[in-house]
């Protein structure tokens, strides 16, 4: 695809975009929002005809209430600019800082949470796992990559403190939601809290109900997606898709949260990419798991492909290898407006 026909994509698309989410129009979001893994290909479009993609912008004109971004935050003057957009806009900022990794680094992460406070950021975000079944070989690797992460907080948390400003730990297919919470319960800090997703840890064979129940006591904030899941050779798929076309009980759920925080960001991480593996049934997928240190019962295991195979996907499920640069926009636009149009139905944001 030339750069030419991306631009046209980009410019037609934006503008169906517009037509299909117009219900968005009738008012804005107040907690409904944007996480940027939701939009690649918007951002990608952006950057074939060498212009930024502007994602407060985009959110705004989507929209939402919220948006989750990064900022240059060594500039007094991006941050200047940052808070006087997002007050214009009635909008609230989560932002993705980089944590310390040991002493040496504390000093530029407190000049970071210096600079997202002066921005006017209500939290910041982090992710600090990739996919544990995929990560590592291990068991030993396992452990001390979280040991690693409870290190990372140790030294972030008095820098939280100082500043007064949440930090949201997603819980990003590293640890099951039992792992995740004694740790924040041992951390005890109420600036360290949980970025919730909707879907991830059906990847590590819990049922979203039992996350959602052991996480929320700890949950400042939320990336909002629906899951649908199919079988395969060594396990299940498992793929996002527009809001009420999966199996999660999307209604409860956000009724739950804003029963905790009425206020509760939700921020609409829709990811149009192939489906993930969840290769269940290998012997890699669990050798990070151990009945003392990190469990993963059979009951949860059974519980899952109970899910798999009673939850059939209601259409096929979103695939783009193969597919022109012009058509993955399209798609992931439409994905994005079906899930703002039901939000707008169905969930008081």
């Amino acid at each position: 695809m030339t750069r030419r026909q991306m631009l046209q994509a980009a410019g037609s698309t934006a503008a169906w975009l517009c037509a299909k989410s117009a219900p968005a129009q009738v008012g804005p979001f107040h907690n409904l929002g944007g996480a940027p893994a939701g939009f690649p290909m918007r951002s990608r479009a952006a950057r074939a005809g060498n212009r930024p993609f502007d994602f407060v912008e985009h959110c705004h004109n989507l929209g939402f209430g919220v948006v989750e971004t990064r900022l240059d935050l060594t500039s007094a003057e991006a941050i200047k600019q940052f808070r006087q957009k997002i007050e214009a806009y009635h909008m609230r900022a989560i932002l993705d800082v980089p944590l310390p990794r040991d002493e040496n680094g504390v000093a530029a992460f407190d000049n970071a949470a210096k600079g997202a406070k002066e921005a006017g950021v209500r939290s910041l975000h982090t992710a600090l796992t990739q996919r544990r079944y995929e990560q590592f070989d291990t068991l030993d690797a396992f452990k001390k990559d979280f040991e690693r992460c409870q290190r990372t907080i140790a030294l972030a948390e008095p820098v939280l403190h100082k500043y007064k400003i949440p930090l949201g730990i997603e819980n990003h297919k590293g640890w099951r939601a039992g792992e995740q919470a004694a740790w924040l319960k041992r951390v005890g800090s109420e600036w360290v809290g949980v970025h919730f997703d909707f879907g991830n840890n059906v990847s590590l064979c819990e049922n979203p109900a039992d996350t959602l129940r052991i996480l929320q006591p700890y949950t400042i904030s939320c990336h909002i997606k629906d899951m649908a899941v199919e079988p395969y050779e060594d396990g299940f798929l498992l793929s996002e898709v527009p809001l009420g076309e999966g199996f999660l009980d999307i209604k409860g759920m956000v009724a739950s949260l804003k029963k905790k925080d009425p206020n509760m960001p939700f921020d609409l991480e829709m990811i149009t990419r192939d489906p993930l593996k969840i290769p269940v049934f290998t012997d890699k997928y669990w050798v990070t798991f151990d009945d003392s240190y990190s469990p993963l019962p059979g009951r949860d295991l059974a519980k899952v492909l109970e899910i798999v195979q009673k939850h059939k996907p209601k259409s096929p499920l979103p695939r783009t290898t193969g597919m022109s640069m012009e058509a993955q926009l399209k798609l992931e636009d439409d994905n994005v407006a079906k899930s703002i149009s039901y939000a707008r139905q169905y969930l008081d944001l």
